[in-house]
């Protein structure tokens, strides 16, 4: 996920990063991440996942992959 955010913002971010609070990542960044996130790791984000919450930083994103993908996506 880090790399894959690096590449497409072309700047460093971290995992534990707020990349809302930094600007880093607007609101058209973050549904163009859900469906690289649902395409890249054979998932579906819908309802409650949905939430700001779950793309603030990077970690926050893998722990709601890893969540998804356990629970069958």
């Amino acid at each position: 996920l880090l790399a894959l955010l690096r590449a497409r913002l072309r700047a460093p971010v971290t995992a534990e990063q707020d990349l809302f609070a930094d600007g880093i990542v607007t609101s058209m960044l973050a549904m163009q991440l859900v469906v690289q996130l649902e395409e890249s790791f054979g998932i579906a984000i819908v309802g409650p996942d949905l939430k700001l919450g779950n793309f603030r930083s990077v970690a926050a994103m893998a722990d709601l992959v890893h969540r998804l993908r356990s629970d069958g996506g």
